[in-house]
């Protein structure tokens, strides 16, 4: 190798390590500054001397950020990067603009899931409050199953536009079967209700623990799939003309995708339009390459939710809005804007 692509190698690499300096304090600074502000107000230093574990001014704010805040604002951003990179994924792998967890209806089956734990009152032993996320966990693996079966016996090289017209299906037989329950929940209905449009609220450290797991696992899967998505890209037959091994590949992040989405489901309920917005945002920005796409979008998602959840619990204080409200209205009006642009000759969609 020349000196001259050494040196630019060294640059890249330099730039990638300065981007995710930058990427990382930003998404530092945006959760200390959610950690702040609330119904009790904490100075900024005050927060950072209770996470390093230094004494604070007040008793009362050390418990408010320890066992309130702190694992609040920690469980959205986790849950946000999450939900942003299964949906640039999906984007990628689909060649599909609207493609998220909803899409194949892998959210839709969590939620189902969750609705139908709730409604049959089934719980599990010792843990009675688990029952609806470990059902919407089963629920989105089964779903998935469901849909990749009837794919294979449409089209048996799981053709995308097979696995889109599936998942689309799906997607409306379970938010059917979905409202039949809320009809007949008596007093559940404010329960799954609430459950169905998501929720940051009494989050512990267990569950930012099962998530922050499987975003280690699924989303280092996915991480590693940027050149096959790049891929797919120029078409599915040109990608495996080159070498890439499309079914495989496409399995591989489906089912990491679905674990993934179905995790953050069980805990916070249904929260839309985080991985179809965001991925959009940084693709605007950055490209289409999904090498820097994919990691970009893991930040961009956990400080978009992370600031979606302080505007939740302060719009309206005291009351507390549901998140997934919160995300609805801003995606709706941000992908109004996006498609505008497109429509008027800007950078589009896709």
């Amino acid at each position: 190798m020349s000196r001259g692509k050494i040196g630019q190698k060294g640059k890249r690499d330099a730039f990638r390590i300065t981007e995710g300096v930058l990427w990382t304090l930003l998404t530092l600074l945006t959760a200390t500054v959610c950690i702040s502000v609330g119904s009790v107000s904490i100075p900024l230093e005050e927060v950072w001397r209770a996470v390093f574990g230094m004494p604070v001014s007040r008793a009362s704010w050390e418990s408010i950020i320890h066992w309130t805040r702190l694992p609040r604002v920690l469980c959205a951003g986790v849950m946000g990067a999450s939900l942003s990179l299964c949906g640039a994924a999906m984007q990628g792998l689909l060649r599909n603009p609207l493609a998220d967890g909803s899409t194949l209806g892998i959210s839709s089956g969590a939620a189902l899931g969750a609705a139908l734990s709730i409604v049959l009152g089934i719980s599990v032993p010792g843990m009675a409050a688990a029952g609806p996320a470990a059902m919407a966990m089963v629920f989105a693996f089964g779903s998935l199953m469901i849909i990749l079966m009837l794919a294979y016996s449409m089209d048996r090289s799981l053709a995308t536009h097979s696995i889109i017209m599936i998942g689309v299906i799906f997607t409306m037989l379970a938010s059917g079967i979905l409202s039949l329950l809320i009809t007949f929940s008596g007093e559940k209905l404010k329960t799954i209700t609430y459950w169905t449009m998501g929720s940051m609220n009494g989050k512990t450290y267990e569950q930012l623990n099962m998530m922050t797991g499987a975003l280690v696992i699924c989303g280092a899967l996915l991480l590693t799939r940027g050149r096959e998505l790049n891929a797919f890209a120029i078409g599915e037959e040109n990608a495996m003309h080159i070498g890439v091994p499309v079914r495989r590949v496409k399995l591989q992040v489906m089912i990491a995708a679905s674990v993934l989405i179905g995790v953050c489901v069980s805990v916070g309920g249904s929260i839309a339009f985080v991985g179809l917005i965001v991925p959009h945002m940084i693709r605007l920005c950055s490209g289409p390459n999904h090498r820097r796409l994919l990691p970009r979008s893991m930040f961009g998602g956990a400080i978009f939710l992370m600031l979606a959840d302080l505007g939740a619990r302060t719009v309206l204080r005291p009351t507390e809005l549901p998140v997934g409200v919160v995300t609805s209205m801003i995606g709706a009006i941000v992908f109004i804007g996006i498609f505008v642009r497109s429509r008027k000759g800007g950078k589009g969609l896709w």
